[in-house]
Protein backbone atom coordinates (compact mmCIF):
# COMPACT_ATOMS: atom_id res chain seq x y z
CA UNK A 1 0.00 0.00 0.00
CA UNK A 2 2.71 2.34 0.98
CA UNK A 3 4.53 1.39 -2.41
CA UNK A 4 1.84 1.96 -4.78
CA UNK A 5 0.44 5.28 -2.78
CA UNK A 6 3.68 7.51 -2.32
CA UNK A 7 3.22 10.32 -0.23
CA UNK A 8 6.39 12.00 1.47
CA UNK A 9 5.96 12.73 4.91
CA UNK A 10 8.55 15.58 6.36
CA UNK A 11 8.73 17.94 9.25
CA UNK A 12 8.66 21.86 8.77
CA UNK A 13 10.23 23.42 11.84
CA UNK A 14 8.58 26.63 11.19
CA UNK A 15 6.88 26.51 15.05
CA UNK A 16 9.36 29.73 16.02
CA UNK A 17 8.05 32.28 13.58
CA UNK A 18 5.58 34.67 13.78
CA UNK A 19 2.06 34.14 12.87
CA UNK A 20 1.54 36.05 9.62
CA UNK A 21 5.45 34.62 8.66
CA UNK A 22 4.12 31.53 8.87
CA UNK A 23 0.98 31.71 7.45
CA UNK A 24 3.05 33.63 4.44
CA UNK A 25 5.09 30.54 3.97
CA UNK A 26 2.30 27.90 3.40
CA UNK A 27 3.08 28.18 -0.37
CA UNK A 28 6.25 27.29 -0.18
CA UNK A 29 4.96 24.80 2.34
CA UNK A 30 3.20 23.61 -0.52
CA UNK A 31 5.57 23.75 -2.92
CA UNK A 32 7.67 21.63 -0.89
CA UNK A 33 4.66 18.55 -0.85
CA UNK A 34 3.79 19.15 -4.34
CA UNK A 35 5.61 16.53 -6.33
CA UNK A 36 4.68 13.88 -3.84
CA UNK A 37 1.18 15.15 -3.63
CA UNK A 38 1.25 14.50 -7.74
CA UNK A 39 2.35 11.06 -7.40
CA UNK A 40 -0.48 10.38 -5.38
CA UNK A 41 -3.05 12.16 -7.52
CA UNK A 42 -1.87 9.91 -10.21
CA UNK A 43 -1.91 6.03 -8.37
CA UNK A 44 -5.58 7.12 -7.22
CA UNK A 45 -6.50 8.34 -10.22
CA UNK A 46 -4.84 5.23 -12.27
CA UNK A 47 -7.34 3.09 -9.44
CA UNK A 48 -10.85 4.66 -9.33
CA UNK A 49 -13.49 2.80 -7.49
CA UNK A 50 -17.16 2.55 -7.68
CA UNK A 51 -19.42 4.05 -5.52
CA UNK A 52 -20.21 1.91 -2.32
CA UNK A 53 -16.80 0.27 -3.11
CA UNK A 54 -14.15 2.41 -2.23
CA UNK A 55 -12.03 0.05 -0.43
CA UNK A 56 -8.43 0.90 -1.15
CA UNK A 57 -9.17 4.63 -1.92
CA UNK A 58 -10.61 4.26 1.83
CA UNK A 59 -7.92 2.47 3.30
CA UNK A 60 -5.16 4.83 1.47
CA UNK A 61 -6.81 7.82 3.25
CA UNK A 62 -6.98 6.49 7.20
CA UNK A 63 -3.56 5.14 6.59
CA UNK A 64 -1.95 8.69 6.01
CA UNK A 65 -4.14 10.61 8.22
CA UNK A 66 -3.56 8.28 10.99
CA UNK A 67 0.15 8.67 9.97
CA UNK A 68 -0.28 12.70 10.83
CA UNK A 69 -1.64 12.08 14.11
CA UNK A 70 -5.31 12.20 13.24
CA UNK A 71 -7.74 9.97 15.42
CA UNK A 72 -9.12 8.10 12.58
CA UNK A 73 -12.34 6.15 12.15
CA UNK A 74 -13.39 4.03 8.96
CA UNK A 75 -15.89 1.94 7.38
CA UNK A 76 -18.40 4.31 8.65
CA UNK A 77 -21.65 4.46 6.32
CA UNK A 78 -25.48 2.60 6.64
CA UNK A 79 -27.02 1.93 3.55
CA UNK A 80 -30.29 0.24 2.89
CA UNK A 81 -28.71 -2.34 0.69
CA UNK A 82 -26.76 -4.21 3.71
CA UNK A 83 -24.81 -5.73 1.00
CA UNK A 84 -23.01 -2.26 0.36
CA UNK A 85 -19.87 -1.40 2.79
CA UNK A 86 -19.29 1.77 4.35
CA UNK A 87 -16.17 3.18 3.19
CA UNK A 88 -16.33 6.38 4.88
CA UNK A 89 -13.49 8.03 6.92
CA UNK A 90 -13.33 10.30 9.88
CA UNK A 91 -10.09 11.84 11.07
CA UNK A 92 -10.30 14.10 14.01
CA UNK A 93 -7.55 16.12 15.42
CA UNK A 94 -8.46 18.10 18.54
CA UNK A 95 -6.30 21.45 19.38
CA UNK A 96 -7.46 22.90 22.62
CA UNK A 97 -10.79 24.69 22.78
CA UNK A 98 -12.14 26.63 19.61
CA UNK A 99 -14.32 25.90 16.32
CA UNK A 100 -15.23 22.47 15.04
CA UNK A 101 -14.43 22.21 11.02
CA UNK A 102 -15.82 19.79 9.15
CA UNK A 103 -13.66 19.21 5.45
CA UNK A 104 -14.96 17.13 3.27
CA UNK A 105 -13.65 15.41 0.06
CA UNK A 106 -15.41 12.58 -1.86
CA UNK A 107 -14.02 9.83 -2.90
CA UNK A 108 -15.65 7.22 -5.69
CA UNK A 109 -15.40 7.24 -8.88
CA UNK A 110 -17.87 6.63 -12.25
CA UNK A 111 -18.84 3.86 -14.64
CA UNK A 112 -16.81 6.17 -17.13
CA UNK A 113 -13.78 4.72 -20.04
CA UNK A 114 -10.91 6.48 -19.62
CA UNK A 115 -10.36 8.10 -23.38
CA UNK A 116 -7.54 10.95 -22.60
CA UNK A 117 -4.37 8.59 -23.15
CA UNK A 118 -2.51 10.13 -20.17
CA UNK A 119 0.23 7.42 -18.72
CA UNK A 120 -1.37 6.97 -15.55
CA UNK A 121 -4.65 6.68 -16.95
CA UNK A 122 -7.65 4.09 -15.95
CA UNK A 123 -7.46 0.71 -17.36
CA UNK A 124 -9.56 -0.59 -14.71
CA UNK A 125 -13.10 -2.48 -15.27
CA UNK A 126 -15.02 -3.81 -12.57
CA UNK A 127 -18.40 -5.15 -11.87
CA UNK A 128 -21.14 -2.68 -10.77
CA UNK A 129 -23.94 -3.46 -8.48
CA UNK A 130 -26.02 -5.42 -10.75
CA UNK A 131 -23.15 -7.69 -12.01
CA UNK A 132 -22.22 -6.18 -15.30
CA UNK A 133 -18.52 -5.36 -16.60
CA UNK A 134 -18.31 -1.60 -16.40
CA UNK A 135 -14.88 0.68 -17.08
CA UNK A 136 -13.87 2.81 -14.46
CA UNK A 137 -12.63 6.59 -14.38
CA UNK A 138 -11.99 9.59 -12.04
CA UNK A 139 -14.20 11.45 -14.65
CA UNK A 140 -15.53 13.81 -11.49
CA UNK A 141 -12.20 14.49 -10.17
CA UNK A 142 -12.71 13.21 -6.73
CA UNK A 143 -8.78 12.06 -6.95
CA UNK A 144 -8.30 15.83 -6.72
CA UNK A 145 -10.43 16.14 -3.82
CA UNK A 146 -8.69 13.46 -1.53
CA UNK A 147 -5.28 14.15 -2.69
CA UNK A 148 -6.42 17.74 -1.79
CA UNK A 149 -7.50 16.49 1.56
CA UNK A 150 -4.26 15.14 2.19
CA UNK A 151 -2.48 17.81 1.84
CA UNK A 152 -4.43 20.21 3.75
CA UNK A 153 -4.47 17.55 6.39
CA UNK A 154 -0.34 17.80 5.97
CA UNK A 155 -0.20 21.56 6.27
CA UNK A 156 -2.86 21.89 9.31
CA UNK A 157 -0.97 19.38 11.20
CA UNK A 158 2.36 21.34 11.07
CA UNK A 159 0.57 24.39 11.60
CA UNK A 160 -1.17 23.44 14.92
CA UNK A 161 0.20 26.61 16.53
CA UNK A 162 -2.13 28.71 14.29
CA UNK A 163 -5.55 27.41 15.01
CA UNK A 164 -7.47 26.33 18.18
CA UNK A 165 -10.57 23.97 17.77
CA UNK A 166 -11.38 20.30 16.52
CA UNK A 167 -10.86 19.77 13.11
CA UNK A 168 -12.48 16.66 11.71
CA UNK A 169 -11.27 15.52 7.80
CA UNK A 170 -14.19 13.84 6.33
CA UNK A 171 -13.37 10.81 3.45
CA UNK A 172 -17.04 10.56 1.78
CA UNK A 173 -17.91 7.42 -0.31
CA UNK A 174 -20.79 7.48 -2.90
CA UNK A 175 -21.33 10.94 -4.07
CA UNK A 176 -22.19 9.59 -7.42
CA UNK A 177 -24.63 7.56 -6.04
CA UNK A 178 -26.05 10.65 -3.44
CA UNK A 179 -26.49 8.56 -0.88
CA UNK A 180 -23.19 8.44 0.83
CA UNK A 181 -23.50 11.79 3.16
CA UNK A 182 -26.95 10.73 4.12
CA UNK A 183 -25.46 6.64 4.94
CA UNK A 184 -22.73 8.70 7.03
CA UNK A 185 -24.92 10.54 8.84
CA UNK A 186 -27.57 7.47 9.59
CA UNK A 187 -24.47 6.05 11.28
CA UNK A 188 -24.17 8.58 13.89
CA UNK A 189 -21.48 11.43 11.75
CA UNK A 190 -22.83 13.91 14.23
CA UNK A 191 -23.75 12.04 17.48
CA UNK A 192 -20.46 9.72 17.58
CA UNK A 193 -18.01 12.45 16.53
CA UNK A 194 -17.88 16.44 17.33
CA UNK A 195 -20.94 18.24 15.36
CA UNK A 196 -19.20 20.80 13.41
CA UNK A 197 -19.43 24.71 13.70
CA UNK A 198 -18.48 25.11 9.92
CA UNK A 199 -18.19 22.21 7.32
CA UNK A 200 -16.61 23.15 3.86
CA UNK A 201 -15.23 21.79 0.75
CA UNK A 202 -14.27 22.35 -2.81
CA UNK A 203 -14.78 20.40 -6.20
CA UNK A 204 -12.65 20.83 -9.11
CA UNK A 205 -14.29 22.58 -12.22
CA UNK A 206 -13.70 21.57 -15.73
CA UNK A 207 -13.99 24.78 -17.54
CA UNK A 208 -11.89 27.11 -15.09
CA UNK A 209 -8.32 28.05 -15.28
CA UNK A 210 -6.06 25.97 -12.52
CA UNK A 211 -4.56 28.71 -10.02
CA UNK A 212 -8.02 30.06 -9.67
CA UNK A 213 -11.21 29.35 -7.46
CA UNK A 214 -14.96 30.20 -8.17
CA UNK A 215 -17.33 30.66 -5.69
CA UNK A 216 -21.69 31.16 -5.65
CA UNK A 217 -23.36 32.78 -2.64
CA UNK A 218 -26.68 31.55 -1.54
CA UNK A 219 -28.20 28.48 -3.85
CA UNK A 220 -24.94 26.77 -5.97
CA UNK A 221 -26.18 23.55 -7.05
CA UNK A 222 -29.63 22.41 -7.72
CA UNK A 223 -31.91 19.30 -6.17
CA UNK A 224 -31.49 15.82 -8.19
CA UNK A 225 -33.75 12.80 -8.54
CA UNK A 226 -33.18 9.72 -10.35
CA UNK A 227 -36.49 8.58 -11.81
CA UNK A 228 -37.05 4.96 -13.34
CA UNK A 229 -39.98 4.50 -16.07
CA UNK A 230 -41.15 1.12 -17.23
CA UNK A 231 -43.02 1.61 -20.49
CA UNK A 232 -45.28 -1.81 -20.63
CA UNK A 233 -46.75 -2.84 -24.20
CA UNK A 234 -47.12 -6.16 -25.46
CA UNK A 235 -44.75 -8.10 -27.41
CA UNK A 236 -45.00 -9.59 -30.59
CA UNK A 237 -42.98 -10.66 -33.94
CA UNK A 238 -41.41 -7.42 -35.50
CA UNK A 239 -43.75 -8.48 -39.55
CA UNK A 240 -47.12 -8.15 -36.67
CA UNK A 241 -46.87 -4.79 -35.31
CA UNK A 242 -51.13 -5.14 -35.11
CA UNK A 243 -50.72 -7.40 -32.34
CA UNK A 244 -48.59 -5.18 -30.25
CA UNK A 245 -48.47 -2.27 -27.91
CA UNK A 246 -44.81 -1.39 -28.74
CA UNK A 247 -43.47 0.12 -26.00
CA UNK A 248 -40.54 1.14 -28.11
CA UNK A 249 -42.90 3.45 -30.01
CA UNK A 250 -44.38 4.39 -26.93
CA UNK A 251 -40.96 5.06 -25.46
CA UNK A 252 -40.30 7.36 -28.37
CA UNK A 253 -43.29 9.90 -27.85
CA UNK A 254 -42.93 9.88 -24.04
CA UNK A 255 -39.23 11.50 -24.32
CA UNK A 256 -40.67 13.36 -26.69
CA UNK A 257 -43.21 14.74 -24.62
CA UNK A 258 -41.96 15.41 -21.28
CA UNK A 259 -39.50 17.72 -23.43
CA UNK A 260 -42.36 19.85 -22.78
CA UNK A 261 -42.74 19.89 -19.13
CA UNK A 262 -39.95 22.78 -18.58
CA UNK A 263 -40.80 25.05 -21.90
CA UNK A 264 -44.54 24.51 -21.42
CA UNK A 265 -45.24 23.58 -17.66
CA UNK A 266 -43.34 25.51 -15.75
CA UNK A 267 -41.78 29.31 -15.34
CA UNK A 268 -38.64 30.16 -17.24
CA UNK A 269 -37.73 32.30 -13.45
CA UNK A 270 -38.02 28.50 -12.08
CA UNK A 271 -35.23 26.90 -13.28
CA UNK A 272 -35.46 23.05 -14.31
CA UNK A 273 -33.98 20.35 -16.10
CA UNK A 274 -35.42 17.00 -17.13
CA UNK A 275 -32.70 14.70 -18.94
CA UNK A 276 -33.42 10.80 -20.15
CA UNK A 277 -29.81 9.35 -19.59
CA UNK A 278 -30.59 5.46 -20.48
CA UNK A 279 -33.21 3.47 -22.59
CA UNK A 280 -32.94 -0.04 -22.61
CA UNK A 281 -35.34 -2.22 -24.39
CA UNK A 282 -35.78 -4.97 -26.74
CA UNK A 283 -33.53 -8.34 -27.91
CA UNK A 284 -33.58 -8.72 -31.19
CA UNK A 285 -34.30 -6.99 -34.47
CA UNK A 286 -37.43 -8.53 -35.20
CA UNK A 287 -39.25 -8.39 -32.02
CA UNK A 288 -41.45 -6.38 -30.66
CA UNK A 289 -41.00 -6.41 -26.64
CA UNK A 290 -42.86 -6.43 -23.35
CA UNK A 291 -41.37 -3.49 -21.90
CA UNK A 292 -38.61 -0.65 -22.18
CA UNK A 293 -36.96 0.88 -18.95
CA UNK A 294 -35.86 4.69 -19.23
CA UNK A 295 -33.79 5.79 -16.52
CA UNK A 296 -34.03 9.94 -15.71
CA UNK A 297 -32.68 12.46 -13.71
CA UNK A 298 -34.38 15.85 -12.93
CA UNK A 299 -33.14 19.27 -11.35
CA UNK A 300 -34.64 21.66 -9.75
CA UNK A 301 -33.99 24.21 -7.38
CA UNK A 302 -37.66 24.44 -5.43
CA UNK A 303 -39.46 21.25 -3.86
CA UNK A 304 -42.59 22.39 -5.35
CA UNK A 305 -40.91 22.36 -8.84
CA UNK A 306 -39.79 19.02 -8.38
CA UNK A 307 -42.96 17.30 -7.14
CA UNK A 308 -44.98 18.97 -9.52
CA UNK A 309 -42.17 17.75 -12.51
CA UNK A 310 -42.57 14.08 -10.81
CA UNK A 311 -46.23 14.37 -11.31
CA UNK A 312 -46.08 15.56 -14.78
CA UNK A 313 -43.51 12.39 -15.54
CA UNK A 314 -46.24 9.79 -14.06
CA UNK A 315 -49.47 11.86 -15.92
CA UNK A 316 -48.18 11.54 -19.44
CA UNK A 317 -46.55 8.14 -18.98
CA UNK A 318 -50.19 7.21 -18.62
CA UNK A 319 -51.40 9.63 -21.29
CA UNK A 320 -49.35 8.01 -23.87
CA UNK A 321 -50.09 4.48 -22.97
CA UNK A 322 -53.89 5.41 -23.08
CA UNK A 323 -53.60 6.87 -26.67
CA UNK A 324 -51.84 3.62 -27.56
CA UNK A 325 -54.60 1.68 -26.60
CA UNK A 326 -53.01 0.07 -23.20
CA UNK A 327 -55.08 -1.71 -20.51
CA UNK A 328 -55.38 -0.62 -17.17
CA UNK A 329 -52.89 -3.66 -15.60
CA UNK A 330 -49.90 -2.71 -18.31
CA UNK A 331 -50.40 1.05 -17.55
CA UNK A 332 -46.36 2.81 -17.07
CA UNK A 333 -44.45 2.66 -13.97
CA UNK A 334 -42.93 5.35 -12.70
CA UNK A 335 -40.91 5.45 -9.74
CA UNK A 336 -38.42 8.25 -8.40
CA UNK A 337 -35.48 6.76 -5.96
CA UNK A 338 -35.96 7.24 -2.32
CA UNK A 339 -31.87 6.82 -2.30
CA UNK A 340 -30.66 8.40 -4.81
CA UNK A 341 -31.87 12.14 -4.39
CA UNK A 342 -30.37 15.30 -2.91
CA UNK A 343 -31.51 19.15 -1.90
CA UNK A 344 -30.11 21.91 -3.62
CA UNK A 345 -27.06 22.84 -1.97
CA UNK A 346 -26.62 26.24 -0.48
CA UNK A 347 -23.20 28.01 0.82
CA UNK A 348 -24.37 30.10 3.98
CA UNK A 349 -23.69 33.93 2.55
CA UNK A 350 -21.62 34.93 5.80
CA UNK A 351 -19.62 31.37 5.39
CA UNK A 352 -18.84 32.13 2.24
CA UNK A 353 -17.72 35.44 2.48
CA UNK A 354 -15.13 34.24 5.40
CA UNK A 355 -13.73 31.37 3.68
CA UNK A 356 -13.27 33.38 0.17
CA UNK A 357 -11.75 36.59 1.48
CA UNK A 358 -9.35 34.12 3.37
CA UNK A 359 -8.66 32.81 -0.25
CA UNK A 360 -8.87 36.36 -1.71
CA UNK A 361 -5.10 36.43 1.05
CA UNK A 362 -3.94 33.65 0.02
CA UNK A 363 -3.99 33.29 -3.82
CA UNK A 364 -4.56 36.90 -4.87
CA UNK A 365 -8.38 38.41 -5.36
CA UNK A 366 -7.22 38.59 -9.30
CA UNK A 367 -7.46 34.67 -9.11
CA UNK A 368 -10.97 34.79 -7.66
CA UNK A 369 -14.20 34.80 -9.53
CA UNK A 370 -17.97 34.87 -8.64
CA UNK A 371 -20.07 32.43 -10.90
CA UNK A 372 -23.38 32.23 -11.33
CA UNK A 373 -25.86 28.72 -10.36
CA UNK A 374 -25.58 25.62 -12.02
CA UNK A 375 -28.54 22.73 -12.31
CA UNK A 376 -25.29 20.14 -11.12
CA UNK A 377 -25.99 18.56 -8.30
CA UNK A 378 -23.88 17.38 -5.30
CA UNK A 379 -25.09 15.32 -1.66
CA UNK A 380 -22.58 17.98 0.41
CA UNK A 381 -25.81 19.85 1.57
CA UNK A 382 -27.15 17.37 3.44
CA UNK A 383 -24.31 17.58 5.89
CA UNK A 384 -25.79 21.30 6.65
CA UNK A 385 -29.11 19.07 7.89
CA UNK A 386 -32.47 20.24 7.42
CA UNK A 387 -33.28 24.27 7.08
CA UNK A 388 -28.96 25.00 7.04
CA UNK A 389 -28.58 23.81 10.24
CA UNK A 390 -25.20 24.23 9.71
CA UNK A 391 -23.20 26.71 7.54
CA UNK A 392 -21.69 24.69 4.42
CA UNK A 393 -19.91 26.12 1.69
CA UNK A 394 -18.36 24.40 -1.06
CA UNK A 395 -16.16 26.63 -3.64
CA UNK A 396 -14.90 25.65 -7.53
CA UNK A 397 -11.27 24.71 -8.12
CA UNK A 398 -9.97 25.52 -11.43
CA UNK A 399 -8.57 22.45 -12.55
CA UNK A 400 -7.87 23.14 -16.87
CA UNK A 401 -4.15 24.59 -17.94
CA UNK A 402 -4.70 28.37 -19.76
CA UNK A 403 -3.12 26.90 -22.82
CA UNK A 404 -6.15 24.21 -23.40
CA UNK A 405 -8.27 26.98 -22.66
CA UNK A 406 -7.33 29.07 -25.00
CA UNK A 407 -7.39 26.92 -27.83
CA UNK A 408 -11.10 25.68 -26.80
CA UNK A 409 -12.13 29.20 -27.56
CA UNK A 410 -10.81 29.42 -31.26
CA UNK A 411 -13.22 29.44 -33.98
CA UNK A 412 -14.50 26.05 -34.70
CA UNK A 413 -12.59 24.27 -32.19
CA UNK A 414 -14.22 21.87 -29.75
CA UNK A 415 -15.10 22.59 -26.43
CA UNK A 416 -13.82 21.75 -23.49
CA UNK A 417 -14.57 18.46 -22.02
CA UNK A 418 -16.87 18.47 -19.00
CA UNK A 419 -16.69 16.45 -15.63
CA UNK A 420 -18.02 12.70 -16.70
CA UNK A 421 -16.40 12.62 -19.73
CA UNK A 422 -14.19 9.74 -20.56
CA UNK A 423 -11.80 12.88 -22.07
CA UNK A 424 -11.92 15.13 -19.00
CA UNK A 425 -8.47 15.53 -16.89
CA UNK A 426 -7.00 18.24 -14.61
CA UNK A 427 -3.68 19.66 -14.98
CA UNK A 428 -2.34 17.94 -11.58
CA UNK A 429 0.60 20.92 -10.52
CA UNK A 430 -1.04 23.81 -10.29
CA UNK A 431 -4.53 22.41 -9.48
CA UNK A 432 -3.31 20.51 -6.35
CA UNK A 433 -1.16 23.52 -5.24
CA UNK A 434 -4.24 25.68 -5.41
CA UNK A 435 -6.42 23.38 -3.93
CA UNK A 436 -4.20 22.77 -0.47
CA UNK A 437 -3.46 26.76 -0.11
CA UNK A 438 -7.33 28.02 -0.37
CA UNK A 439 -8.50 25.03 1.82
CA UNK A 440 -5.52 25.28 4.58
CA UNK A 441 -5.81 29.29 4.49
CA UNK A 442 -9.64 29.12 4.78
CA UNK A 443 -9.44 26.61 7.49
CA UNK A 444 -7.14 28.44 9.34
CA UNK A 445 -9.13 31.34 8.96
CA UNK A 446 -12.52 29.40 10.65
CA UNK A 447 -10.14 28.28 13.40
CA UNK A 448 -7.44 31.15 14.00
CA UNK A 449 -6.47 31.86 17.43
Amino acid sequence: MRKFFPFLLCAYGFSALPVAAQQSRLPAMVDQELSSLVATYKSLHAAPELSHHEDKTSALLAERLRSLGFDVTDHLGKYPNPDWKGYGVVAVMKNGSGPTVLIRADMDALPVEEKTGLPYASKVHTQDDSGADVPVMHACGHDVHVTSLLGTAKMLAGLKDQWRGTLILLGQPAEERIDGARAMLADGLYTRFPKPDYVIALHDNADLEAGKIAFTSGYALASATSVDVSIRGRSSHGSRPESSKDPIVMAAEYILAIQTIVSRERSPFDPAVVTVGSIHGGTKHNIIPDEVHLQLSIRTYKEEVRQQILASLDRIARGVAIASGVPEDRMPIVKASETEVTTAMYNDPALTARVISAIQRAIGKDNVVERSPVMASEDFGYLGLENHQIPTMMFSLGAIDHDRITASQNPGAAPLPSLHSGLFYPTPEPTLRTGVIAMTAATLDLMKK
